[in-house]
């Protein structure tokens, strides 16, 4: 039982970090263009790249964890698959 929550837990991080991710990545565009076309004071264009650099570290710890995630996940997977093998194992030696 736990198990299973660990999965659909599991599955509800990525999901939560894939989308904090793509927000990030959205917000880091939209700073890129500002930083490109706009005429920026020093410390305007200062201010930008400050706020650029803090979501570059953002993102990237977010990629971080969802590797770290999905790995997990992947182990779960595979737990998951033995185990349905183990009970069709089983399953199979106890009706013969």
């Amino acid at each position: 039982h736990s198990f299973i929550l660990g999965v659909v837990l599991c599955v509800f991080q990525i999901d939560t970090l894939e989308e904090k991710l793509s927000q990030c990545r959205e917000n880091l565009e939209e700073l890129d263009f500002k930083l490109r076309r706009e005429e920026l004071t020093p410390e305007g264009r200062k201010s930008l790249e400050r706020e650029r650099n803090l979501l570059a570290t953002k993102a990237e710890n977010y990629e971080k964890e969802l590797k770290a995630l999905r790995h997990e996940n992947r182990k779960n997977a595979a737990l998951s698959v033995a185990l349905v093998l183990l009970l069709v194992v089983i399953y199979t030696c106890w009706t013969m």
